[in-house]
């Protein structure tokens, strides 16, 4: 009989640990999407659920897949194509499909957000950044200002990415961070006196509000703000669960 840990034992550990019941409202079905092998004798954790990331677990030996971005939004309308692809993919190789979206960018132990912050040596100071009724961000404070320019290449060095800055003030110390496609939260930094806020997509639309506040803007990119939710849920389970758990790297660029 294979060894691991049964599914549902680290389903329930998930859910209750990541607190999914705090966002009802979230676009993301959370949790369990696609029910695969038990029990798991190995785990991944990745960005996104998409062809590339199943084939590197099935080809690894995965049996549970632990993602940002899943397959069910609202509900699947059909099974063809693109969808059919990946859902048969699960199917065949027997892996479970585990989601966690707006649950995983707020959590204050695990969350995008709160990661962010400990890579760059904020002092967290409170939350920022309302989105379906919580704030989902937070904002911190370095111990001194450090220039723009400077900032900007700490975030490149602690993400490996390549940030697009606007920069409309030369000195930095209070940021606002939302991972991902966070920009609406730019309607915060006045309350909060941010100076810079970091997130991951550009946005048209946010360019002329940091511009009238003097607030900085740093687009470190989608995927790249989204790796340290997932990396820290796989370092808690191979910890508590004694089961190898790998990271499956899958960088878009955006």
């Amino acid at each position: 009989m294979k060894k691991g840990i049964p599914l549902q034992e680290l389903v329930s550990f998930l859910d209750a640990e990541l607190g999914l019941a705090e966002f009802p409202k979230d676009d993301s079905s959370n949790g369990l999407q696609v029910e695969g092998n038990s029990p798991v004798g190995k785990a991944a954790v990745a960005v996104d659920a998409c062809e590339y990331v199943f084939e590197e677990a099935w080809g690894r030996g995965v049996d549970l897949l632990v993602v940002h971005h899943g397959l069910i939004w609202g509900g699947i309308r059909s099974l063809r194509g693109v969808i059919k692809k990946r859902i048969q993919m699960l199917f065949d190789s027997g892996i479970s499909l585990y989601a966690c979206h707006l649950p995983l960018d707020w959590h204050p132990r695990y969350g995008n957000n709160i990661q962010l912050l400990r890579r760059l040596s904020l002092k967290k100071k409170g939350e920022f950044g309302e989105y379906h009724g919580r704030r989902i961000g937070y904002w911190g404070e370095l111990r001194r200002p450090v220039h723009a320019s400077a900032f900007v290449s700490s975030v490149d060095k602690a993400l490996d990415t390549r940030s697009r800055a606007v920069i409309f003030r030369d000195r930095v110390q209070n940021i606002g961070v939302v991972s991902g496609g966070g920009w609406s939260a730019i309607h915060d930094a006045e309350r909060l006196g941010i100076d810079t806020f970091l997130t991951g997509e550009p946005s048209h639309t946010a360019y002329t509000f940091a511009e009238e506040l003097k607030v900085n803007l740093v687009f470190a990119g989608h995927y790249a703000t989204e790796t340290l939710g997932v990396g820290a849920v796989g370092d808690t389970l191979a910890r508590r669960f004694r089961i190898p758990v790998e990271f499956i790297d899958h960088p878009t660029g955006l």
